[in-house]
């Protein structure tokens, strides 16, 4: 049988560009969300490998666990308004 063949993320180009950031930031409020949000998004997507290993790399960059960074950004969440609302009807969470 053979194997699925790897499916392309459609925000996968804009999501390049913030993982790249990532890659080289410091773990400020606003990069702790994306990091969070881009670990959901691709957290069992088939596809998009090298974002999700780079993901990988920026966790263990910053000595964090999956785990840890949720508990973070949840507090984060919880306290300030980390991402600013689009009216352009785009939904960033596909």
């Amino acid at each position: 049988m053979a194997e699925p063949k790897d499916q392309e993320h459609p925000q996968y180009f804009g999501d390049r560009q913030i993982v790249n950031t990532l890659l080289q930031a410091e773990p400020s409020d606003r990069n702790l969300a994306d990091l969070a949000r881009l670990c959901i998004r691709y957290q069992g997507f088939p596809g998009a490998r090298d974002i999700q290993a780079d993901l990988l790399k920026v966790l263990a960059r910053w000595k964090l666990t999956e785990e840890e960074l949720f508990a973070k950004t949840r507090e984060i969440h919880a306290t300030t308004k980390v991402f600013s609302s689009h009216n352009d009807g785009r939904d960033d969470w596909a």
